[in-house]
């Protein structure tokens, strides 16, 4: 895996972002730290013809703090990175923006959850539009634009369906533990990649998680976090995590929002509770980056390659997360998604990744770790199937295997490497 990390132009976010900014006034691009999102900044900043004000440098911070008003007004685009360290910054652009509301005038960029800030949360109410900038997808890394789930989204399956896949069960393994950072991905040694992971972790909690919150018993944080990600991809049990650490469930979901805030895990919510009697709401809860969450594991891509059944289980779980990355990616570049999460019935049954369309369309998504696909595996699919009905649009087993194929009616089995197919 040769990543292609040199040109900004190759992130898919970049035409999405200057789209909608010309329908904006403001535009917010959030993320993780060290995802990319200044160097996205500064190239949209280019193309626009604005100047970026970079609130990470401290003399900038104290000037824009001391009189935000000079920086932000004159009509012109103005682009702002890490705008959390001046919110006073806001004010000002909602003065701006109550004289003069036209599209186009702001572009910040941010590395916590703008509704985790709640001197933010309010002042560009109506005005303000949120884009997620996430780690590499496989197709930024690879040099290719990815049209699978824009595809199915689309209900054309043919081309994905003709595709062979290229990937080997041991190069899968590695594009997991390497993850989507830019940085990692440029190192050439697994055990340069092993610091960066440390210290990013470590750097997030240390600086950024504080800068949010007073955390009282900040000894706990590294804890819970790595007690969560052995729970990534699965159905989110905090009541355990916290009895592990012997912290009160109410500290650990506090905690947990901190680390949602962060960019470090989100939770994917349980979609069609309502649906059948026996639909479960309970979300799950996903590591942001795969090559995060097996560092965290302290997960390797020798102890992930063995065979017997604890590694595949890891394996498994560490699959779903990474999938479920690359589709969260691909769902933030299209129009008419109206939401996601995972659907679960109370006997056990789970489709792993629910997509919902604008107009009620239905896909889904199954991650299985194998080689093959047996047809009792695609119950669940089946299920889902028949309850939605006509707004079932597609269900996908993503396997490790090599050829694509439809099993049955809507209900297709796909190589997963055909997530970064440019079909």
């Amino acid at each position: 895996m040769e990543p292609r990390l040199d040109r900004i132009a190759d992130r898919r976010l970049a035409s999405v972002a200057l789209e909608r900014f010309e329908e904006e006034p403001v535009l917010l691009l959030q993320g993780p730290r060290s995802v990319g999102k200044s160097t996205l900044l500064r190239e949209l900043a280019d193309q626009i013809g604005a100047e970026v004000l970079d609130l990470d440098d401290l003399a900038t911070r104290d000037a824009v703090a001391a009189d935000p008003g000079t920086f932000v007004g004159g009509g012109g685009p103005v682009c702002v990175d890490e705008y959390q360290y001046a919110l006073v910054v806001l004010d000002a652009m909602k003065a701006e923006l109550n004289v003069d509301g036209r599209p186009g005038r702001f572009i910040l960029t941010g590395s916590a959850r703008h509704e985790a800030l709640p001197e933010a949360a309010q002042a560009l109410t109506g005005r303000l539009h949120r884009l997620a900038v996430y780690p590499l997808s496989q197709g930024e890394i690879a040099g290719v634009e990815e049209r699978m789930l824009y595809r199915v989204l689309r209900d054309d399956t043919g081309a994905i369906l003709g595709a062979k896949s290229k990937t080997s069960r041991e190069e899968y393994i590695e594009r997991i533990v390497a993850g989507g950072f830019p940085i990692p991905l440029k190192r050439s040694t697994r055990a340069g990649r092993a610091r960066w992971f440390d210290d990013y972790v470590r750097l997030t909690l240390e600086r950024d998680v504080r800068e949010l919150a007073r955390i009282e018993q900040a000894a706990v944080l590294p804890r819970l976090l790595q007690r969560l990600a052995g729970q990534t991809a699965q159905v989110l049990n905090l009541a355990r995590a916290a009895a592990d650490l012997g912290i009160k469930e109410r500290t650990a979901d506090n905690y947990l929002r901190l680390l949602e805030a962060v960019f470090l895990l989100h939770r994917l919510p349980a979609w069609g509770t309502t649906l059948t009697a026996r639909s479960a709401s309970r979300p799950k809860v996903h590591v942001v980056d795969s090559g995060v969450a097996a560092r965290l594991l302290r997960l390797t891509g020798d102890k992930l390659r063995r065979r017997d059944p604890t590694a595949l289980t890891e394996l498994g779980h560490l699959l779903e997360t990474f999938v479920v990355g690359e589709l969260m990616k691909q769902a933030s570049w299209l129009d008419g998604v109206a939401g996601v999460g995972h659907w679960r019935t109370r006997d056990g049954d789970e489709v792993d990744f629910v997509l919902e369309r604008d107009d009620g369309g239905v896909i889904a998504f199954e991650v299985k770790a194998a080689q093959r696909v047996g047809g009792g595996e695609l119950a669940p699919l089946r299920k889902l199937r028949d309850a939605v009905g006509s707004s079932f649009v597609a269900g996908v087993a993503l396997y490790l295997g090599d050829r694509a194929y439809t099993h049955e009616d809507r209900i297709h089995v796909v190589p997963v490497d055909a997530l970064w197919s440019a079909c």
